[in-house]
């Protein structure tokens, strides 16, 4: 049979074993010189006959390489890392809160049959509540959004003519990543982020320690609530697809409501067709309940809250920026 075989994608045993190396961090206990299974064994608490099977798959699959009973990571297996340039091990790592959701799927079944979300039935609480509960999850997961706007947030600041604002309201925007890339690249704006308290007191410290004298800030609130009325621009920046329509009319309304006559509202999302891809897609229904979006699902979406699309435009690799009005359409 040519191609790829159907067995071989849907096997389990790989992805697993690369995701639990994460975990354990096997590639830094091992480090250059590399290490016998007994030594990672004991420095990972781990049971030595049970380490070596899942290095002996490991070695299989090229991660490590075996010489002399001492087991080293190769160049594929030094990406999970905690040096590794591209920063991915915490995607794969189960304790942290990308790779926790990512096991989610194994409820896939259940979100398909429903509609749910299967991280709820996986974990007994949703994402959002579980990341609030656990305090490191919460801090993994702001870590992994900085790790996915590092290249990005640059790209967006410049992209996006946000000197025409004087203040911007960062709503959801985490521990400020992105506005502080918008502050650093137009000196004449001034913004807050909005989220819940463990995050916007990490944004405030992130704009103390970059010295922006007073131009950047930290409110916290969330976006069911009534927002900060007064800012020029609203940014909503990877926020709507966590959710489904009707949580994401409500988190537009509540931007209309605090926004002044003259105020935007500016979307930014990964567009479906545009940058993201099907697997994203189910993975935002799986763990959330969202989806990711066409540029008219999102048009139909704000004008049904009362807002007017003025443009669309690419600010970075991936994702779309849609400027909406409070203005209704002429």
């Amino acid at each position: 049979m040519d191609g790829p075989s159907i067995l071989a994608m849907a096997d389990l045993a790989t992805p697993m074993a690369i995701r639990v190396a994460a975990t354990l961090r096997l590639v830094d206990h091992a480090g250059d010189s590399g290490a016998t299974a007994e030594r990672l064994a004991a420095d990972t608490g781990t049971a030595p006959h049970a380490l070596r099977c899942l290095l002996g798959h490991l070695v299989t699959i090229g991660a490590f390489e075996l010489d002399a009973g001492r087991y080293r990571p190769t160049d594929l297996g030094r990406q999970i890392g905690a040096d590794a340039p591209a920063g991915i091990r915490p995607l794969l790592d189960i304790t942290c809160a990308g790779g926790r959701a990512e096991l989610a799927f194994v409820e896939l079944l259940g979100t398909i049959t429903t509609g749910a979300p299967a991280y709820e039935r996986r974990y007994g609480r949703d994402f959002w509540a579980d990341i609030d509960a656990e305090p490191r999850l919460r801090r993994s997961f702001d870590a992994q959004m900085n790790w996915r706007f590092q290249v990005q947030a640059p790209q967006i600041a410049r992209r996006f003519d946000w000197g025409r604002f004087p203040e911007i309201l960062d709503v959801g925007g985490g521990d400020g990543a992105v506005l502080a890339a918008i502050l650093r690249a137009h000196p004449s704006v001034h913004g807050r982020v909005l989220d819940l308290p463990p995050s916007a007191a990490a944004a405030a410290e992130r704009f103390t320690a970059a010295e922006f004298t007073g131009r950047g800030g930290a409110v916290a609130g969330s976006f069911f609530d009534p927002l900060p009325a007064g800012a020029d621009a609203y940014l909503l920046s990877d926020i709507l697809h966590d959710w489904d329509d009707e949580h994401a009319r409500a988190i537009l309304t509540e931007c209309r409501r605090a926004a002044a006559p003259d105020a935007v509202v500016v979307v930014i999302e990964p567009v479906r067709g545009q940058g993201v891809g099907t697997a994203m897609d189910l993975f935002m229904l799986m763990c959330f309940g969202g989806r990711e979006r066409t540029v008219d699902e999102l048009t139909e979406l704000a004008t049904g809250c009362g807002l007017t699309l003025r443009d669309t435009s690419p600010v970075s690799d991936g994702r779309t920026a849609l400027e909406f009005t409070t203005a209704p359409p002429t």
